[in-house]
């Protein structure tokens, strides 16, 4: 029989209706401006904190909706955003620096909905507003690192060539090595420029003092610049991603800055520690023979140095680093057997070679990992450029009990937020330079609530004007069309709701009010097609079957190419362009839906199985 669908195909429209209803129904039931509480650096948040909060408030008479404690976190919800940003500020001058206060919004989806992973979709920050950071590479603080490396360098060619040297130090911009003899000097430039063919060599022979200087050339120079930069970027992405943050942007702008902007970001706080933190472990050879009293009294033996432990001990260490975390590939944390928090270590295979050869040698003596860790110092220079404080701390001295390899585990870390917070740092990778912020700004939600009213009054006139035009021009199914205009809005946001990368920006509304065209347009092929059968006298139930069945091909057509299209924004786009290019591609297959399936579905339940002399086209 004509024009009937089997029960399978009627099933699959209503759950498909269904199901994206569900999934967009989170969207009805909006968010609650709020303040997420948590602590620095892994300081544990718990309910005295709840209380010292709660408390706060009430001193201060500012009226809240909720307080509660989750997932280590408090979370305050209030009734506007003023309130909001002014409980802020009170809080944030309450806790001091221990812990850091952020703004968020919280969602007011129902337990039920929640519980079937229905939530919210995302929006961007032209919507919902977010974090934007600019970002400052320290370009003094990477060579410093370059040279200090550069120096560790020259003694280990210098002791392979059998080069006697007195001393090897570091300036600003060069490497000094102090020989003994004009020989030692010939001998040991002739070596070092053979390897570095990157660098240029100066002798000097003045008052008996024999000096070789190295300086990296300028190409050199600017290729370490650019390199610090764009692996900066390369991390802070990685850093995004384990963050979770969807449609993030990260890009350069100048010649040593960093553009981050983090949209509808629900843990500020987390991101601003995470992106904002400069770390990397380093493993050294503990001095066991060093006095530790005279040695935090200044007279430390040479090729040593003191660092402190957290608890403020001195450690006296071996300057040659025996490894660092730019061998790190991977970190996780867990807990060990009697529950203390550790971080599980693998190197690459170069690192898992060092490794394993100094620890072979080194069985029965202790080895220190070292946290470095570079902060903002709150001081700015004349040029109004951040200065960075270096802290550096011995997290555990462990005395090697047999050889270790690619895999190994630190232990000695305060707490299991701190273990996790070191792994996350590690596993996305060390920053080959600091960076600090130097601009931080969030973009309210009053500001994306504008950008909101106007997309979706757009989006209404848009949808109307066509509702219009399809009922007068094509009546009865005109009328069928504005359903299933209707059924694809609920599907986009259904569908975007679901997807966990997808987010809605500016530009998506576009794409949404573009894919309602084009949903109309596949209808007005098909009625057309239909006005056409009928037209060359074929029945009204022949005349639909013909319609649905010869436009399907250029409807697929039409929207296959501008799929290709959308796919091709995706993959060379960024922000604004992929945000398009996402509620674009969903549009048209959703709308494909609607438009051949869905349509076709009613069509069938109004006209199919029976016998019509008329069709309302």
């Amino acid at each position: 029989m004509l024009n009937r669908y089997p029960l399978w195909k009627n099933l699959m429209v209503v759950l498909a209706l269904l199901v994206g209803l569900l999934y967009a129904l989170p969207n009805v039931y909006g968010e609650d401006p709020a303040i997420q509480i948590t602590g620095a650096r892994g300081a544990s948040v718990d309910m005295s904190t709840l209380d010292t909060v709660t408390e706060d408030l009430k001193k201060n008479n500012i009226s809240y909706k909720s307080v509660a404690f989750e997932n280590g976190t408090v979370l305050v919800r209030f009734n506007d955003t003023d309130t909001q940003i002014s409980a802020r500020d009170i809080i944030n001058e309450q806790l001091g620096d221990d812990f850091v206060v952020a703004l968020n919004l919280a969602a007011l989806t129902p337990d039920w909905l929640e519980s079937i992973g229905a939530s919210p979709m995302k929006l961007g920050l032209d919507l919902r507003g977010g974090v934007h950071f600019l970002m400052e590479v320290d370009m003094d603080a990477a060579m410093e690192k370059l040279l200090g490396q550069q120096e560790e360098t020259f003694r280990t060619e210098l002791r392979e060539a059998k080069v006697r040297y007195r001393a090897i130090s570091k300036t600003d911009s060069s490497v000094a090595v102090r020989l003994r003899n004009d020989e030692d000097l010939k001998a040991a430039e002739t070596a070092l420029a053979q390897l570095h063919p990157d660098m240029l060599f100066t002798d000097s022979n003045s008052n008996g003092r024999f000096v070789l200087t190295a300086q990296f050339t300028e190409a050199r120079l600017k290729e370490i610049r650019n390199y610090a930069v764009e692996q900066n970027i390369t991390i802070l992405r990685n850093r995004v991603n384990e963050l979770g943050v969807a449609e993030p942007l990260v890009q350069r702008q100048g010649a040593n800055r960093i553009v981050v902007e983090l949209p509808g970001v629900q843990d500020t706080a987390r991101a601003k520690e995470i992106l904002g933190a400069t770390a990397t472990l380093e493993f050294r050879e503990v001095d066991s023979t060093a006095d530790l009293a005279a040695a935090a009294a200044g007279r430390v033996p040479a090729g040593s140095e003191v660092k402190y432990t957290r608890d403020k001990r001195p450690a006296v260490l071996k300057k040659r680093i025996i490894l660092a975390g730019s061998h790190i590939t991977d970190a996780s944390s867990s807990a060990d057997e009697y529950g203390r928090p550790q971080v599980n270590i693998s190197l690459d295979s170069e690192g898992g070679s060092k490794m394993t050869a100094f620890s072979r040698n080194n069985v029965g003596k202790l080895m220190a990992t070292v946290f470095t860790e570079y902060k903002d110092s709150g001081k700015r220079q004349a040029d109004g450029k951040v200065i960075l404080q270096k802290h550096e701390e011995v997290i555990n001295q462990a005395t090697i009990q047999t050889a270790l390899g690619r895999n190994f585990r630190i232990t000695g870390i305060d707490s299991q937020a701190e273990a996790h917070n070191l792994a996350l740092l590690l596993r996305a990778g060390a920053l080959i330079a600091p960076i600090s912020i130097v601009e931080e700004r969030t973009i309210g939600p009053s500001m994306g609530q504008q950008n909101i009213d106007m997309g979706i009054q757009a989006m209404i006139w848009g949808m109307v004007a066509v509702m219009l035009f399809t009922l007068i021009y094509y009546r009865g199914f005109g009328l069928i069309a504005n359903m299933a205009l209707v059924m694809n809005l609920v599907l986009i946001i259904g569908v975007m709701s679901m997807i966990p990368g997808a987010t809605m920006t500016l530009p998506g509304i576009a794409g949404i009010v573009l894919t309602v065209g084009m949903a109309v347009d596949a209808n007005v092929l098909i009625f057309e097609r239909i006005r056409e059968e009928l037209r060359e006298g074929r029945s009204p139930q022949q005349a639909i079957q013909q319609g649905y069945a010869n436009a399907f091909s250029t409807i697929a057509d039409a929207n296959i190419t501008t799929l290709i299209t959308a796919i091709i924004l995706f993959a060379v786009g960024t922000g604004a362009i992929k945000g398009f290019a996402v509620t674009l591609s969903i549009g048209i297959l959703t709308s494909m839906f609607t438009a051949i399936i869905g349509t076709r579905a009613v069509v069938n339940f109004v006209y199919g199985g029976k016998r019509v002399d008329k069709l309302s086209i």
